[in-house]
């Protein structure tokens, strides 16, 4: 008999400070006008705990969500690319913080798709037998990494956090189907420097950021890597675009979204859009909006669902999701973030000065603390 895994649990984890578009533009030469345009994006959060923490939260309820306690979870997959520490992983932080204690713990980071690559291999785990139920999380805390003096990126991202949880089961549901790739050859258009041990002997200080980022070459990329993986993972899975009841993709920017709605075949209508309220959310973007799309109705018994993203790498990847029966929690979680003491933009103004003490021009520091990639010259 062919195993499955449910999703049977949902939650997320956001920060409750809100930066607008007219915040962005209190230091950078930007508009609300000029970001909209562009990317779709009005606003996005600004954490003031720490990725643990809204991994925590975001777990607890998708745990009450699933009415499973934490000391029956068995996987906990920790997706991200800004964790709060490399050692020690991020996933022990959130076993911890649950009590878990039987769960092993491991984080995946594959950039924008670690979410997805997450909930893939957590549910062939399940399938092969491995384990009977896991907990898998999308989470980033972008901000304390961000070069806040690149408009290019500064308006993009936002932080926040979302989990599901996977159940063994007999009936058809879950992932059916998965394409993941990745376009290695372009891994230079998106890349942060700053963050990784490259870092660590001389040049840029960890976590003092620069951001590389081609917009023309990531966008055509990102169109072709996820509407190529869209269309094989309908084609294997025997459906076409009017058997889609949802899209939720990667909320990375309108204008990727549309494009790839439109080469899939599936009208803007029956695409989650999230981007104006969040911005991208990088790893979290695609569990958040699928909480919203079931908080929203919009999802129901038996929908399919189609959730294509791409990120850093550049990774891409699209899955199939055949929901269960229930769309509703099966109980709540009085877990809440503490307050926040600061709004968003004092929050950000305090991170940037804290950046670059010493007033340097970027051009500067590309000059000075570049740190060459071995593979960027190698031979195809």
């Amino acid at each position: 008999m062919q195993r499955y895994a449910a999703i049977t649990g949902w939650g997320e984890g956001l920060p409750p400070a809100v930066l607008t578009n007219d915040d962005l533009s209190t230091f950078l030469e930007t508009s609300d006008e000029w970001i909209t345009q562009r990317t779709g994006m009005k606003e996005r959060r600004v954490s003031h705990v720490s990725a643990i923490d809204m991994a925590t939260l975001a777990s607890r309820r998708a745990l009450a969500c699933a009415d499973l306690d934490p000391a029956a979870l068995e996987l906990i997959v920790y997706g991200s690319c800004s964790p709060d520490e490399q050692v020690p992983n991020s996933a022990s932080g959130v076993q911890l913080a649950l009590g878990a204690t039987r769960a092993a713990a491991m984080d995946v980071n594959t950039a924008c798709t670690s979410f997805l690559y997450g909930l893939s291999s957590a549910t062939a785990m399940i399938q092969s037998g491995m384990v009977r139920n896991a907990l898998v999380i999308g989470v980033e805390y972008i901000s304390p990494f961000m070069d806040w003096s690149n408009r290019n990126v500064a308006v993009l991202f936002g932080d926040g956090a979302a989990a599901v949880v996977l159940q063994a089961s007999d009936t058809p549901s879950g992932v059916i189907g998965t394409v993941l790739g990745c376009d290695a050859e372009a891994r230079q258009t998106l890349r942060v420097r700053g963050m990784g041990c490259s870092y660590v002997k001389g040049g840029l200080t960890y976590g003092d950021t620069l951001w590389d980022f081609d917009g023309q070459a990531i966008f055509k990329r990102a169109v072709h890597g996820m509407s190529d993986a869209c269309a094989r993972v309908m084609q294997a899975a025997g459906v076409t675009a009017s058997d889609i009841d949802l899209v939720v993709p990667h909320q990375a920017n309108l204008r990727i979204i549309e494009a790839v709605a439109k080469y899939a075949g599936v009208p803007m209508e029956r695409v989650m859009l999230t981007v104006q309220r969040y911005g991208n959310m990088s790893a979290a973007t695609v569990p958040v909006s699928l909480v919203d799309a079931l908080k929203e109705g919009r999802v129901q018994p038996g929908s399919l669902l189609l959730m294509p993203g791409f990120g850093g790498g550049l990774t891409f990847g699209a899955l199939l999701v055949k929901w269960g029966e229930r769309v509703t929690p099966r109980r709540e979680s009085e877990a809440a973030l503490p307050p926040a003491t600061q709004t968003a933009l004092e929050m950000v103004n305090a991170i940037r000065a804290r950046q670059d003490p010493h007033g340097r021009s970027r051009d500067a520091l590309l000059q000075t603390h570049f740190i060459d990639d071995p593979l960027a010259h190698a031979a195809p």
